[in-house]
């Protein structure tokens, strides 16, 4: 007997024998499960594990990330392929899959007889459970042992997780070429898309391959890759699954040569997510995929016009919820030219001018200032320091309103003189934003000028808290669970909140944009090397920056020329109407400086002072006593009860303010009255004529 007939008679042995199991397995159904039992547990739940995905806030994939050993493989389930595909794929694998309890004994009959007919292997008898155990558990042997091995597997398989279970584990374990796994890796990498909604050649395709997966790779053997596919389009035309007109339609159609890029949105931030939670299968962030590939898509377009070795990052921050909508890293995380690795939207970098709204709003809720305080852009200097606008040029008398919308360098210094660096400082530390100070240099006014570093994503949370009342939001950038980045911190009151919304609506907008819509600030570093723009609206706020990620300078890089611009087409990506800020209570409306109190008409008195005046005692504030806590019987119902204010020192009139809001007219009396609209926190500050303030902080009951 010659050894091709000896193998063909052991092989039908094994064949046969395998079939008449199989066919009387029902009277044998103890046996079967005795037989499963004596072997090793089978690890079902860790063929459900698969590569780490990042996701989106709705599910959809961002970034996918290989296993350790370099493989791809996306776990999917019947609920995320096109229905065509399995049912294709049921046709042509295992027509008697949802009769069979794991094992088919008719197809492994018909398939030891072609064999014997033919000489060589027609179709095979493993059934898509024989076929999952196979990969669950992959042996090298062909032996009769190893066959009764998958069989009793795939019955124990069948048993525990059901036809479902099996579909799902094939559809995430099919070998599909190279290091390919699963239906769903396979239809990013060869069609570039998701595998729910697949043509019918492309479900075609995808039947075919994992039955040779490395011989019939598309982008190696195209020809081969189109043959097996058309074999899989006839046996469903054959089947009734597709007509024949459609079977004809998809032979028509080309097969993929190449492998496509997996999906690498929000790259940054998946892969920080990654590193922070190595362990996590699914990681869902907040990001919203269609939007962050938008933004994406403009940083790139927006660099390659500027010019070479510039990058850009992008942060969108839902107001009320603190979500990040979107954050984008770099203009083009593969372009090594523009230190696309370096994700620039964590790196502190020095703002500009972009902190100038935060001094005003410290003033506006001091009582020092108001929009509508007339300061002066003149030449000053404060002992070496002496700043210089941006123009070199100086326009006189100006409201802070106009100050802070041509975003003038003298009268932000002198607002921040009067409220102080270091007490500046602290406010931005309060508020939560991770402040980067130059070593060796002390705390000086230069800093309201762009003098520090603070990160991108920092300078949108901070701002977002002007269209939230004054108060930053917790940032969330995960929905599965982890906890904010940091929680809620106050930036400012109310008041001084609207107030500085309110002017940066009517900040003069780029070329080619409508002016009005939303509130935004732009800052330029020295020497030309960072350009900002941070905007917002009621619902939504957009930091954006340009720059060099190695800090070389750009000639040229101006935040209102070139990151405005960027700004702008962001917030017309979002795809809605721009929302306004709305006013709190307790704003104090003046259309003009005349109609503010004298005290806050100017921030200080220029004439030379009076003897009498440089001898006056310090303004201070003697009741309520800075940390009381006040029982005025609010909690009890009272309705009427007022707290009593009183100055000691000054010169008169004096104004009275409560969380930013005036509590009546000036007045010579160093004494005053307010009455409470309910219990809980009050700041109040009292102002001279002399611009000198004082203010304490209480806790009313």
């Amino acid at each position: 007997m010659t050894g091709a007939l000896r193998l063909r008679k052991w092989a039908l042995i094994t064949i046969l024998g395998v079939a008449l199991i199989a066919l009387i397995g029902l009277s044998a159904n103890l046996a079967w499960i005795r037989y499963a039992a004596s072997l090793a547990p089978l690890d079902l739940a860790a063929s459900r594990e698969g590569s780490t995905l990042v996701v989106d806030r709705d599910g959809r994939l961002l970034r996918p990330f290989t296993m350790p050993d370099g493989r791809w493989r996306l776990p999917a389930t019947t609920h995320d392929v096109d229905p065509r595909y399995v049912t294709m794929l049921v046709a042509y694998e295992d027509a008697r899959f949802y009769v069979h309890h794991g094992v088919d004994g008719r197809a492994l009959l018909r398939a030891a007889g072609q064999w014997l007919v033919r000489g060589h292997i027609v179709s095979g008898g493993s059934t898509l459970s024989m076929q999952v155990a196979r990969l669950i558990e992959p042996r090298a042997e062909r032996t009769l042992e190893a066959k009764f091995r998958q069989i009793a597997r795939a019955r124990e398989i069948e048993r525990a997780v059901g036809k479902p279970g099996v579909l799902d584990r094939y559809l995430t374990m099919a070998p599909f070429g190279g290091n390919l796994e699963g239906v769903r890796a396979a239809a990013l990498a060869y069609f570039g898309k998701e595998p729910l909604k697949l043509t019918i050649a492309e479900a075609a395709l995808l039947v075919a391959l994992p039955q040779s997966p490395e011989a019939r790779r598309p982008d190696r053997f195209p020809a081969l890759a189109r043959a097996s596919r058309d074999r899989v389009l006839d046996r469903a035309a054959a089947r009734g699954v597709i007509s024949a007109e459609e079977a004809e339609q998809a032979k028509a159609d080309p097969v993929p040569e190449t492998r496509r890029a997996f999906p690498a949105l929000a790259a940054h931030a998946a892969q920080e997510a990654v590193a922070a939670d190595p362990k996590a299968n699914v990681i869902r962030l907040s990001i919203d995929a269609r939007l962050q590939a938008k933004l994406e898509a403009l940083a790139k377009e927006s660099v390659a016009r500027l010019g070479p070795r510039l990058s850009a990052a992008i942060v969108v921050v839902d107001n009320h919820r603190g979500e990040i909508r979107a954050r984008v890293g770099a203009a083009d995380r593969d372009d090594a030219s523009r230190g696309g690795a370096i994700d620039m939207s964590r790196t502190p970098r020095s703002p500009g001018s972009a902190l100038k709204p935060f001094i005003y709003a410290l003033a506006f809720e001091e009582g020092l200032a108001h929009p509508e305080t007339v300061l002066f852009d003149r030449p000053a200097r404060y002992g070496a320091y002496a700043p210089e606008d941006f123009d070199l040029g100086y326009q006189g008398t100006v409201t802070a309103r106009k100050a802070l919308q041509m975003s003038l360098n003298l009268p932000a210094i002198e607002v921040l003189a009067d409220v102080g660096a270091a007490t500046f400082l602290a406010r931005l530390h309060g508020a939560g934003a991770e402040i980067a100070l130059p070593k060796d240099t002390p705390i000086g006014l230069a800093i309201g000028l762009g003098g520090l570093g603070v990160s991108l994503t920092d300078l949108a949370r901070l701002y977002a808290g002007f269209a939230r009342g004054g108060e930053a939001p917790a940032l969330v950038e995960r929905l599965d669970g982890a906890a904010p980045i940091i929680g809620p911190r106050r930036v400012t009151d109310p008041v001084a909140a609207w107030y500085v919304a309110d002017i940066l609506r009517g900040a003069p907008p780029p070329a080619n944009s409508l002016s009005g819509r939303i509130a935004f600030k732009t800052g330029t570093s020295y020497g030309f090397r960072d350009a900002l723009a941070v905007g917002l609206d009621r619902e939504t706020t957009i930091a954006v920056w340009v720059g060099r990620p190695d800090n070389g300078p750009t000639p040229g890089l101006i935040g209102r020329q070139v990151a405005a611009p960027i700004l702008f087409d962001a917030f017309a990506r979002l795809g809605r109407d721009v929302e306004v800020v709305r006013p709190p209570r307790g704003v104090l409306s003046a259309r003009v400086t005349a109609d503010l109190p004298p005290p806050l008409r100017h921030l200080r008195k220029d004439a030379p002072k009076t003897m009498a005046a440089t001898e006056t005692a310090a303004l201070k504030i003697a009741f309520p006593p800075d940390g009381a806590r006040v029982d005025l019987g609010i909690t009890d119902g009272a309705r009427d009860a007022r707290l009593a204010l009183k100055a000691l020192g000054g010169v008169p009139p004096f104004a009275w303010f409560v969380n930013g809001a005036p509590v009546g007219e000036a007045e010579l009396r160093r004494t005053s009255a307010w009455k409470p609209d309910g219990a809980g926190f009050a700041r109040v500050t009292v102002v001279d004529s002399r611009g000198a303030s004082d203010a304490v902080t209480v806790r009313l009951e």
